[in-house]
């Protein structure tokens, strides 16, 4: 075994190796096909850009079946890494971004094996992938702080006399519903500056106006914007103008219903919003998709909240509820609107009404009058519907609200804390028209006697399942705030801070950045690449000379591999079983008839690690 080289640490001679396609390429490619198609689940194929990337996908994983050369296999990988940028693009979320950066390190390290063979094990060409990922970050980085922000691409009906789950719907009709089906599925998540939330009474969350009553059923009508200056600004593309201060940040699920909750005050700062007059907010992205905005948080007044009602807002259908109408009539001889509110409210407290999730169905017939004199037991949408209904035939303007009130307050282990809004915590409550005062929130589900919803406290202690699902939710709440709520306006505020009021030298300034990003990446690129000269062979026995090295034996000038190695063992005789078959193996490769490039790399790593954990388990 002796040989006429020393040890001494070269380069090793050339060997001409094309590159060779193996199994070890076609496992990384699917593999990152595999977590491809995990990360697409979430899109909608009926839009057309999700329709589009999911094609795209397909078309990849067709291609993957059907290569067998170099160039089809590179070209799968290049595919790969578009889908995973259109799908990042599309699905912003930290499940989906972290499952979309596995996928380009393995699309990276599929790119790496064809282009320098088999030789090199899986967990190096991750590993390298993995470097050349995190070189491009810092271009990637100034790419987002300084290129113009661009968005993300971006209830549940009843049947009369059967149940109905807990939710939101675009109509309302509770008179045809006979019991409420609890339904916790997550409804938003709300994350607010300074991590606490409002008080519990100021818990409400509006989501659709309902104005328009046939005699049992409450529906909305479409209203103009509350403002048009926002307006135009929504047309153009940009958030309308907000006050300064923080904001809050909401993930709202999907809904099916153009609009999204809120509080109804601040003002809207993402530029997917529009409040229309009614004070619904609405957000053009798509409603089968989860939708992220931010509000202005602050009491600012908004335009819907003084605008004068209409004749819709006191329409109501004559003779349909006679006994509700006769009522109303005694307190419409009462001269001011507060003072008929005043006795709607002491009428209600002084009536045994409930609160029931099964109260059974109403009558077709003038069913707020076997509510509000007969039955005298209902949920929440029989109290708005009858209490508004009553104020109309007073003469006071007045409209249903649905949305969601209170929601649990979630502080995770780690991350930002948050609101957990679910689908169980769907309500709805009544909006009055005061004088000098403007739209008034009313919630007549709070004046009955017993049996009633709490406050909104929230739901009970989480089991194990859903702790976990909380604390994962703090951390894309966390991530959502670091990232996704970097916009536009934020974009503008660090522009000011770098140029003052040179902004025309935003392009000079991007190509300056872009410039040193490229340059440092093909830095520590070349850096990399020196320090991995040499063939895997080599490699695997350098690796072994270090750790040996941390010992103090290392080879002496001159000294060849087996003369060394023979010093190893009358030091550590144990690890005779392990060094000689490793040192063979490489005397082999090296100096004698080799096996195939990338049988011997792999044998000789394998050989490597089971002399490395010899040598991590003797003494010092």
């Amino acid at each position: 075994m002796n040989s006429p080289r020393p040890l001494a640490r070269g380069r090793s001679r050339p060997q001409a190796r094309p590159p060779r396609l193996g199994g070890g390429t076609a496992a990384l490619q699917w593999l990152a096909m595999v977590l491809l198609g995990l990360g697409m689940t979430g899109l909608q194929p009926n839009l057309l850009l999700g329709g589009m990337v999911i094609g795209l996908g397909a078309l990849t994983t067709l291609k993957l079946w059907e290569a067998r050369s170099l160039g089809e296999h590179r070209l799968v990988s290049l595919l790969q890494l578009v889908c995973a940028g259109l799908v990042a693009a599309m699905r912003p979320e930290l499940g989906p971004s972290l499952l979309q950066a596995a996928v380009i390190v393995l699309a990276l390290a599929g790119l790496l094996a064809l282009e320098l063979g088999e030789g090199l094990g899986w967990r190096l060409l991750l590993r390298r992938s993995a470097q050349v990922l995190a070189a491009a970050l810092p271009l990637a980085l100034v790419l987002f702080l300084l290129v113009p922000r661009l968005g993300p691409f971006s209830a549940l009906p009843s049947q009369r006399g059967s149940a109905a789950s807990i939710g939101l719907s675009d109509s309302l009709e509770p008179g045809s519903i006979s019991e409420l089906v609890d339904n916790p599925s997550p409804a938003a998540r709300v994350a607010f500056p300074g991590g606490q939330p409002p008080a519990i009474d100021r818990r409400y969350w509006r989501v659709l106006v309902h104005d328009r009553f046939d005699g049992q059923r409450w529906s909305g009508s479409t209203l103009p914007p509350a403002d048009r200056n926002d307006r135009r600004a929504i047309a153009a593309g940009e958030p309308p103008a907000a006050p300064g201060g923080a904001s809050q940040l909401w993930l709202n699920e999907p809904s099916g219903l153009p609009a999204v909750p809120w509080s109804g005050r601040g003002r809207p700062l993402s530029r997917e919003l529009l409040a229309d007059a009614g004070g619904e907010l609405l957000h053009r992205g798509s409603s089968d998709q989860r939708r992220v905005y931010t509000i202005a948080d602050d009491d600012s007044a908004n335009p819907w909240q003084r605008r004068p009602p209409g004749p819709g807002d006191l329409a109501l259908p004559r003779g349909r509820n006679p006994r509700l109408e006769a009522l109303a009539a005694r307190w419409a001889t009462l001269p001011a609107a507060a003072q008929r509110l005043d006795a709607a409210r002491s009428w209600f407290r002084s009536q045994n009404f409930s609160y029931s999730a099964s109260p059974g169905t109403l009558p077709e017939r003038a069913p707020l009058d076997a509510f509000l004199f007969e039955r005298r037991k209902g949920f929440c949408g029989h109290y708005a519907s009858s209490f508004t209904a009553l104020m109309r035939a007073a003469g006071v303007p007045a409209r249903v609200v649905s949305g969601y009130r209170g929601g649990t307050w979630v502080q995770p282990i780690g991350g930002h804390g948050y609101l957990d809004l679910r689908q169980s915590d769907a309500h709805a409550w009544s909006e009055v028209w005061l004088p000098g005062v403007g739209w008034r929130q009313v919630d007549p589900s709070l004046w009955i006697a017993s049996g009633g919803p709490g406050p909104g406290q929230g739901r009970a202690h989480a089991g194990a399942m859903e702790w976990l699902q909380q604390q994962w939710w703090g951390l894309d709440i966390s991530w959502t705030q670091l990232w996704l709520g970097y916009d536009r306006q934020s974009q503008q505020a660090l522009l000011q801070r770098l140029l003052g009021e040179h902004l025309q030298w935003l392009g000079v300034l991007v190509l300056v950045a872009v410039g040193l990003c490229l340059a440092a990446a093909l830095a520590v690129l070349s850096w990399l690449q020196g320090r991995s000269q040499g063939d895997a062979p080599r490699r695997a026995l350098e690796a072994i000379l270090r750790q040996l090295a941390r010992r103090g034996l290392e080879p002496e000038p001159g000294e060849t591999l087996p003369v060394f190695a023979g010093r190893v063992q009358r030091r550590w005789p144990d690890l005779a079983p392990e060094l000689e078959p490793f040192v063979a193996l490489y005397q082999e490769h090296r100096y004698g008839l080799a096996p195939p490039p990338g049988r011997a790399g792999r044998e000789l790593q394998r050989g490597r690690r089971r002399l490395s954990r010899r040598l991590q388990r003797l003494p010092h």
